[in-house]
């Protein structure tokens, strides 16, 4: 099995993929962006963890057995973006999105 992740702007989605290539379940956790002024967009890096951590939960509740037997992961993400970091080098609590 296989197991795909995007973090993307709008969404973190997920595919489980049998050594097929066959779809066998897929997940997503929709993301909240905010625009506080014309051509800014900003995210809190804290919900992609959140996010992902709920898409995995709804996939390992729907398909137990393949969930288990993932022995590959692909990740994809976003791009254009920067995440701020505060004082300690952790992600700020925004994230500015162009």
């Amino acid at each position: 099995m296989f197991l795909g992740i995007d973090i993307g702007t709008s969404e973190v989605k997920a595919l489980l993929l049998d050594t097929s290539h066959r779809v066998i379940g897929s997940a997503g956790s929709v993301l909240s962006v905010s625009r506080p002024r014309l051509g800014h967009s900003e995210q809190n890096p804290h919900d992609w963890w959140t996010a992902t951590q709920a898409t995995l939960a709804e996939l390992r509740k729907t398909h137990p057995t393949e969930y288990a037997a993932v022995h590959a992961i692909g990740l994809s993400g976003q791009m254009h973006g920067a995440v701020l970091l505060d004082a300690r080098d952790r992600a700020a609590a925004r994230r500015f999105v162009e």
